[in-house]
């Protein structure tokens, strides 16, 4: 791979200010490309290489005018990675419908939201890739995890959907299936205190994504990269 395969390359990273967004956005511009990042905690801002939009993905006119102004100012994106997420346990008596709608909302809407917005330009350029940040929630079911698996394996559907729907546009779409990372949506969790839960020493790495995302979104043209799991080397299944 060449010091920066995505050099004059434009990027679009949902969720972008912390976690596995802010390492995934980190990786793309390392490897060359201009980095949109978009989440609500951000500042509007700009550098050479980055550009900072504020930007709650839950909302409609908030995606359209966040990627009309994308749009406008740098161009039609060449990467999507929808990352912007939530993440709780609760069984399903404990969870109230806000929360539910809040946990759909987040990680499901706002990556359809997204990517609604932007393939009609992808499509139309012929060339693009729109990566998922799934979860092994999106193939696994786990004890208290209704909510999170709900939007997790919807989020999985979208993706086979759009493999189906994009297939011969020139538009690639790649679904990333990680295990347990280690980021601050677990200290809510202290998964180091609970029996059955992977402890944080032995999680992922943020960066471990962002290997993927990066790896997935620099393949040649021939190769079309659908899915990949990762899962840490030590792992304790919740059951």
């Amino acid at each position: 791979m060449s010091p920066a395969p995505l050099a004059g390359g434009l990027a679009l990273v949902t969720g972008a200010s912390r976690g596995i967004g802010l390492a995934v956005a980190g990786a793309l511009e390392a490897a060359g490309a201009h980095v949109v990042r978009l989440a609500r905690s951000l500042a509007d801002g700009a550098t050479e290489t980055r550009t900072d939009l504020r930007c709650d993905v839950t909302d409609p006119a908030a995606v359209d005018r966040a990627v009309g102004r994308v749009l406008a100012e740098r161009g039609v994106p060449d990467i999507i990675v929808n990352n912007a997420g939530l993440f709780f346990i609760k069984r399903i008596e404990e969870i109230s419908p806000a929360e539910f709608a809040r946990a759909i909302a987040v990680n499901l809407t706002g990556a359809f939201l997204v990517t609604r917005a932007v393939v009609p330009h992808l499509v139309q350029r012929g060339a693009g890739h729109v990566v998922t940040i799934g979860s092994v929630s999106d193939h696994v079911a786990y004890p208290g995890s209704t909510a999170y698996a709900a939007s997790k394996f919807g989020l999985r559907g979208m993706h086979e959907v759009l493999q189906v729907d994009l297939a011969r546009t020139g538009v690639r779409v790649t679904l990333i299936s990680p295990g347990p990372v280690d980021t601050e949506m677990w200290d809510p969790v202290d998964p180091d205190s609970k029996p059955g839960f992977t402890k944080r020493k032995a999680m992922l790495r943020a960066e471990d994504v962002a290997a993927a995302v990066l790896y997935a979104v620099t393949q040649p043209p021939r190769l079309d990269v659908t899915e990949i799991r990762l899962m840490p080397t030590i792992y304790t299944p919740r059951g």
